[in-house]
């Protein structure tokens, strides 16, 4: 007969550690950034090395640089850019009447802090709308709400938009936006519709908020493809004064390229 033991088979504790909670209560109040520097110091000594108030300190840090980088990658992805385009990335070598010290200026956007404009003028492939994109991805990086828009798409559907009787709540999409890119404008000729709708966009950004234009036409030929004397000077009074200006000239950018790959 086996012999009776007055020992007992310790409770098993299913209860989660302060670490799990802790890491939980972060999840549940989005402090995403901060539970994955706490995560890295459990996996490892760096908790151990530092004080209290430097561990909180070094959490919070992280918590930070995660919101602002996600705050840069949501703007980047509202501004719907045509390229993924960087400042970093700009060919200065290329013969086209680029001025870098000029786009160190610009890079500042300081234009853009006080309602400023910018025209890039040339030729198809010369690289307006990669530069435009560039700024744009620095104005998101320096927290700039900003739109990049075809112009004729742009206005096309606005028009569209008019006809639905919804133009205010379109219209205020654009309005929000601290720089409006206008990517080929006058491409085509504008229409009456266009005409009054681009005026309405610029007239509400007067002297507020800034507009960088890329057209292969220079500002000097805008009144006719306005198509109206009238409206034309409306809309280049209202932005002339304050902008300032990029004029490319040279072979296509996209040739260029081409011709570098097959060396290669």
């Amino acid at each position: 007969m086996e012999m009776e033991t007055n020992e007992r088979t310790a409770p098993v504790n299913h209860q989660p550690d302060q670490n799990t909670i802790s890491l939980d209560l972060m999840s549940r109040m989005k402090m995403h950034g901060m539970a994955e520097a706490f995560r890295e110091s459990l996996a490892g000594t760096t908790a151990q090395s530092m004080t209290p108030d430097s561990f909180l300190s070094m959490l919070l840090s992280r918590e930070w640089d995660y919101r602002a980088q996600a705050a840069v990658a949501r703007m980047t992805k509202n501004a719907s850019f045509r390229y993924k385009a960087y400042l970093e990335e700009v060919d200065y070598a290329a013969n086209r009447g680029l001025d870098r010290n000029q786009m160190e200026r610009l890079a500042t956007l300081d234009f853009v802090r006080k309602g400023g404009n910018l025209f890039i003028t040339g030729s198809s492939g010369t690289g307006k709308s990669f530069l435009a994109c560039a700024l744009g991805h620095e104005a998101c990086k320096k927290g700039i709400r900003t739109l990049y828009a075809n112009a004729a798409k742009l206005l096309g559907a606005l028009k569209v938009a008019k006809v639905r009787n919804n133009l205010d709540t379109e219209m205020k999409k654009v309005e929000r936006c601290q720089l409006l890119i206008l990517d080929d404008l006058f491409l085509v000729p504008l229409d009456p519709k266009e005409r009054a709708i681009l005026l309405e966009i610029i007239e509400d950004r007067h002297e507020r908020k800034s507009i960088i234009i890329t057209s292969q036409y220079p500002h000097t030929s805008w009144y006719d493809m306005v198509g109206d004397p009238t409206v034309a000077d409306a809309i280049l009074d209202r932005i002339i004064h304050s902008a300032h200006t990029i004029e490319l000239s040279g072979e296509s950018m996209r040739k260029i390229k081409a011709k570098k790959s097959c060396k290669n």
